[in-house]
């Protein structure tokens, strides 16, 4: 099983920053992406960023230039830069990792519990 813990998450105002972490524990044999993944009230789940083993990112048009997803390989660690927050920002943020433990034959998605971030003045 592996575990995602979040934190870093807050209230902000309009324009600030907030680093969000993303720490994964357990039987690990490998991570391939992690993630962060948002859901706003009455809204579906969205990507917000991924990054590979290898550092290839992918960002939501809406954050991009804005956010920066980071990754530790040797801590099983990913980090979430966001800058320039909007009211709209507002969400609970998932962590995600595809991994795979040992002696499974694929890997599997893990979330987190989720760390609220809002955006206010």
């Amino acid at each position: 099983q592996v575990h995602l813990v979040e934190s870093g998450g807050g209230l902000v105002q309009p324009g600030g920053s907030l680093r969000l972490s993303c720490a994964a524990s357990g039987s690990i044999f490998r991570i391939y992406t992690m993630g962060w993944y948002r859901q706003a009230p009455g809204k579906q789940r969205e990507m917000v960023a991924t990054i590979t083993s290898g550092g290839n990112t992918n960002y939501a048009d809406s954050v991009k230039g804005r956010f920066t997803i980071s990754r530790d390989n040797a801590k099983n660690t990913v980090f979430l830069q966001m800058n320039s927050l909007k009211p709209e920002d507002t969400a609970v943020y998932y962590c995600n990792c595809n991994a795979q433990i040992p002696l499974a034959i694929s890997p599997s998605n893990y979330w987190g519990q989720g760390t609220q971030v809002t955006v206010s003045s």
